[in-house]
């Protein structure tokens, strides 16, 4: 599961040696503020000993109701970072109940850990994270929708 956004079309410039009368640039806005965390997290199978893996957590602002969970390339059969977005809801919810009916479900497991529940058409991960380190980014998620929300 994934999104794309969709990049604006650029400017072309006018044809050389054409006169042209321009209109001042409008003001350069602010990129939407970015968020990502880097955590360390566990693959939980039927093996006795668990596996460690890096995270990336990412969220912009531009797109304030998702969050994005990147795995690293290693993990994938294609070599490619997998990367799956959901809602920023979702998570939350997920840390306090058991959550989600799809592609991705969430779930406390015990006080300080959290599972997060993968299902893709090749197989299910399951992936156990911190609660703090989710805690965390969801706080610095709310702070970057924050900044934007006040400039406007």
């Amino acid at each position: 599961m994934s999104a794309t956004a969709e990049n604006p079309p650029g400017r072309s410039a006018g044809a050389a040696g054409a006169a042209t009368a321009t209109a001042p640039a409008p003001p350069a806005r602010a990129a939407a503020p970015a968020v990502e965390e880097r955590v360390r997290a566990r693959v939980i199978s039927d093996d006795p000993l668990y596996r460690a893996i890096p995270v990336a957590l990412r969220f912009t602002a531009a797109e304030p109701l998702a969050v994005r969970v990147v795995f690293p390339a290693e993990l994938s059969p294609e070599d490619t970072d997998n990367e799956w977005v959901f809602p920023r809801a979702l998570l939350e919810a997920g840390l306090l109940a058991p959550t989600g009916t799809g592609d991705v479900r969430v779930w406390p497991c015990g006080r300080v850990q959290a599972v997060v529940e993968f299902h893709s058409p090749e197989g299910v991960a399951v992936i156990q994270f911190d609660i703090a380190a989710l805690r965390r980014f969801l706080r610095r998620t709310y702070a970057a929708t924050a900044t934007v929300a006040a400039t406007r």
